[in-house]
């Protein structure tokens, strides 16, 4: 609340894709001991932290319609991935997943189900939001809730949307974020 208006301001968010941003993308996840945190995330995660930011993740998670895993095994990845990064002094505050194959479902990114379940349970201010992904799924995702998309992506092809910035690593991009966007 933003004192004496009596308007309630909510949380800044970096929300954040999983596979191929924060862990390696190694195809279809659902075993934790596949977990290989990227470098540089634990430092990109604190400096979000240190600027107030709510750290979500938003992953599609095919795999479970699929039948290569269940929600359960999503959960202990997402379980073990926590852990790795508060050994490294870095937390995520909520895991959002899509279990879904479906192109019409509302949650699978790009479309933005997961973002505004997360904006209502968790007062959210998407004004003062942003997206780190590495596919142009993530991108999309950002233009829908029109937010910027940063494109976390050394790969020098990419045929999604036009991302607010391109860096090759998470840790440049919130770098990046926080310097010139935030700041």
């Amino acid at each position: 609340m933003i004192e004496g208006s009596g308007i309630s301001v909510g949380r800044s968010a970096a929300f954040l894709d999983r596979d191929g941003t924060l862990m390696e993308d190694s195809g279809f996840i659902g075993d934790p001991a596949r977990i290989a945190i990227l470098p540089g995330v634990a430092d990109a995660l604190i400096a979000l932290a240190e600027a107030g930011f709510e750290r979500i993740v938003v992953t599609n998670q095919s795999g479970v319609a699929r039948g290569y895993f269940g929600e359960p095994d999503v959960v202990a990845v997402h379980r073990e991935l926590a852990r790795q990064l508060a050994q490294a002094g870095a937390s995520l505050d909520a895991f959002y997943y899509c279990a879904h194959f479906e192109s019409d479902c509302d949650c699978r990114k790009p479309a933005p189900g997961m973002i505004a379940r997360a904006v209502a349970e968790r007062d959210i201010d998407l004004t003062r939001s942003v997206v780190f992904g590495d596919r142009g799924s993530d991108i999309a995702l950002a233009a829908a809730v029109g937010i910027p998309g940063i494109l976390v992506n050394e790969m020098p092809a990419y045929a999604g949307p036009t991302p607010f910035h391109r860096a090759p690593t998470l840790r440049d991009g919130v770098r990046f974020f926080l310097d010139h966007v935030h700041a």
